[in-house]
Parts: structure tokens; sequence; C-alpha cells
């Protein structure tokens, strides 16, 4: 078979890397891709939100499969435009994608449908945003209501934060509509599954880090990490998510004739009071894929195509029962401003430790450079949590870039190394 990944992240890489292990993939392309993914696949120069130019590839070229992994693509309708023109994708339509596309659609749903999640209060204007932010509980979490990288969140503990986020978030491309949520405690946990509409399989869950620096501080970037299992997620709980949470939210989409076929990304809080929802994404998250793919055994392409076709109930998936841990190395100044261009060294001495995910680079003339903010997540598995920590952070050692940066606790706060939940 011939696929086509859309998308150029660590996630893409990551993707591409497991699809390439599959007998049954004959040709990859990555658009736009990454300098990793040109190592295995023929990078396509379109942008992930190129509809037309990917419609007029497809028709050229053919393939099997289309893989639309970033949530923009998935949010303005590209399986829909695929579909409708003869082509077979994996990731959910547009109705179903709203789930992540819009955080006041999904707390709507969430409250229709019984799912536990923070309380909310909805703001349509910024006059009203600010009317709140002047008297609501503190502290408080205020959410720009579309799309934001993984950067629309903010925490308020004092007053003053609180009308700052309302003005800098009414700023931003999807800040028309705001939410004020319940500022919720206790161990995050992000649960991703595949989804054919119906049927669930659950994914090793995992632990994503957000914050740029050490210790949970600074502003909030698109993740700058992320370690599988999360220790304190047992089994049973996880089942009480599967039943309260993940398979309440499959059969309310497809109630509501919004099937979801894809990826479905549930990013919990492990309350005293129990778990509940913080937000849902429709596709792979990045770097948790980087943490969770280096597990699977099973073919990554038979599970999409089973995904695609309704029929997961089918397979058998099989995960290794072992540790991951990714560690994402970064440019300097983000998720601000950075440079670009800087060549990349040591990356095939710390591929000796793990695996070596690209982000944002680019290959010119068989060498790296640096070309986005998330340069390269550096993914090591092993027996236990505590190795796989530390043979993850072996890798990232032996790389170097100009203005390079990295958070140095990821998994720290986990029980297995020594944290409290």
């Amino acid at each position: 078979m011939k696929v086509l990944i859309i998308g150029g992240g660590g996630r893409e890489h990551a993707v591409a890397l497991a699809l390439a292990k599959s007998p049954s993939v004959k040709k990859l392309w990555a658009a736009p891709g990454n300098g990793g993914t040109a190592r295995i696949c023929e990078n396509v120069p379109l942008g992930a939100c190129d509809m037309e130019g990917v419609l007029a590839f497809c028709r050229e070229n053919r393939p099997d499969l289309v893989v639309v992994t970033p949530d923009d693509p998935l949010a303005l309708g590209m399986v829909d435009m695929l579909e409708k023109h003869g082509f077979s994708a994996f990731g959910p339509r547009a109705r179903a994608a709203e789930l992540e596309a819009s955080k006041a659609f999904a707390k709507d749903f969430m409250q229709r449908h019984g799912i536990p999640t923070a309380a909310c209060r909805v703001f349509r204007d910024k006059a009203s945003a600010l009317g709140y932010a002047k008297l609501c509980p503190l502290p408080v979490v205020v959410k720009a209501d579309g799309l934001a990288l993984g950067k629309g969140v903010i925490i308020c503990h004092e007053r003053q934060e609180a009308l700052d986020a309302v003005e800098k978030l009414s700023a931003s491309v999807s800040g028309s509509t705001l939410l004020f949520e319940e500022f919720l405690s206790g161990p995050e946990v992000s649960q991703l599954c595949f989804c054919d509409g119906e049927h669930v399989a659950l994914m090793p869950a995992s632990q994503d880090h957000k914050r740029a620096y050490d210790g949970d501080e600074g502003p909030n970037t698109g993740g700058m990490g992320a370690f599988s299992p999360v220790s304190v997620y047992t089994p049973e709980l996880q089942g009480r998510c599967l039943r309260e949470i993940i398979l309440p939210t499959v059969r309310g989409m497809r109630e509501d004739g919004r099937e979801f076929r894809g990826v479905l990304y549930v990013s919990l809080m492990l309350t005293p009071q129990g778990p509940k929802v913080i937000e849902y994404n429709a596709r792979f998250g990045d770097p948790e894929t980087q943490a969770v793919l280096p597990l699977l055994e099973s073919d990554l392409l038979e599970i999409m195509l089973a995904v695609h076709d309704g029929t997961l109930d089918g397979l058998r998936i099989r995960w290794l029962d072992k540790a991951s841990c990714c560690v994402v190395m970064a440019s300097g100044g983000y998720p601000g401003k950075y440079e670009k261009g800087f060549p990349i060294f040591g990356l095939e001495n710390a591929a000796a430790y793990g695996t070596v995910f690209h982000a944002g680079t680019e290959l010119r003339d068989g060498e790296y450079f640096t070309a986005g903010g998330r340069v390269l997540g550096v993914t090591a598995v092993a027996d236990t949590l505590p190795e796989a920590v530390d043979l993850a952070y072996k890798g990232v050692f032996e790389i170097d870039f100009e203005r390079a940066f990295f958070r140095r606790d990821i998994a720290k706060k986990d029980p297995l190394l020594g944290g409290g939940v």
C-alpha cells in the first residue's frame, strides 16, 4: 500500500517510523514532513492545511490511505474532502473533530452526556469575560475556545492574572469565545485510544509536560516531554475511565450523529473526587505519540485500516510490557520567538540510547539543521521507568545545537522516580 502522512512534527515522524515497519507498506509520503521523515518517506512540499494541494497530489499519486494527524486539517474537514473524492483517510471527520476544535462544544457535549469534567462558564465576547474575571472564584483556568497549539490555556491564581488572560486570549486567533473553568487538582493522564466509531482499543497511558521549564514553570508549550506508564493510573482507574468517560464519549458522539473514527485523546485529571476530563483531542498527541508508539508491537497500518473499516473489535493489539520516556529538545526562546538554521550534532551517538524523533528539523546536503521551536524528541524504552528516563537523558546529552534547551525533570513527578502525586 501507498500511504500519505499529513503533517511535519515529531508525532508524524513517530507515525512514519511505525508505518514503515509494516510489511504491507510499499511507499510513504509526508506532507510537508521534516528532516527525519526525509530518511524514510518522500517529503512533499505541501502545507498540512493545503486542502487543494493535498487533493491534487492524491489525484496524481493515488495513495491507498491518507493519515491526517494534525488538529487543523481535521477541523477544516480534510478527511471529509478526501472521502468525498474517493480516497480513504484515517482520522475523524470535521463534525467529530469539533470535540477538540471547540472547547465550548466539548463542554456542552460532556454536560449533556453526563461525562465528569470541571464546572465551566462560557463567554462569547471580551466585555462579558472581563466582567466575570473581576469576580470569579480563584484559582481559575481560562481557555480559548478554538485550536491554539496547546497554548490557549492559562491557569490564574491572582485576579490580575485572570484579567490579563482575557486580554491575551481574546487577541489570539481562537479567542472570540472564552471559557472559565473550575481549577482541578491531581495527577494528569493522557489516555489515547483507537476508535472505529463504536469499538475502542486503549493505548498505554502517558503523562505530558506542558510548561517550558523545570518544576512546571514558564509558559505553556506544545509539550516538552512525556512518559509511560503513569504509576498512579492503576488498571482499576483505567477501567473506571473506560466505563465512565471513554465509552460514553464514543456512544454520545454516535448518538449525536458525529461518529468518531480515528485516535481519541482524553486528557484526564485524577482528582480526589474521581477522574475528570480536562479536554479532548481528536488525534495522536505530541509528544505522547513519541512515548507510546515505540511500545507498539502490532502492525500500525493494520490497526488504522480496522479503524477505517469499523472492525477494530476483531484485532488483538499487542504492546510491550515496558516503560518509555521522551525528552523534547527545543530552540532557545520557544514557545516565543526563536532562531532557526543551526546545525545539529551528535544524532548518531544519541541513537545508541533510543530513538531520536525529528520535529523542527531540515535535512540539507546530508546534514540536519534546526527549523522549528520543538526540534527533537529523544525516546528510550526500558524494563522500568527509571531506566527509560536515564537512557533518554543520556541520548539528549549526546546532542548539541545552538541555544538548545530541555527540561531536566521529565517523569520526575511520578512516584516511581520519587515524586509525589
